[in-house]
């Protein structure tokens, strides 16, 4: 079973387009919403080194944000992460 962990905030136009674009490659994600939570945004922080939304975990690899997503799929590296079920 995959697991997508992303973490997002509520008014981030990337994040929305990630959630879709998962979606779209039929795929469940679970959300962290950092802008409710200050000790998960330092998680995201400590684990990413990055503080902008969305940040991609797919099987603990963290992927990175939406242009990261899009440019690993086209470059069929995300289908390599993908644990077939």
């Amino acid at each position: 079973m995959n697991r997508v962990l992303m973490y997002t905030t509520a008014i981030c136009p990337y994040c929305v387009a990630a959630k879709n674009y998962l979606v779209s490659r039929g795929l469940n994600y679970e959300e962290v919403r950092v802008d409710r939570d200050h000790e998960r945004m330092r998680e995201m922080i400590t684990r990413t080194q990055r503080r902008s939304v969305p940040q991609i975990f797919i099987n603990d690899h963290h992927v990175g944000g939406y242009d990261d997503l899009v440019t690993l799929d086209r470059s069929g590296g995300l289908d390599a992460l993908l644990i077939k079920e």
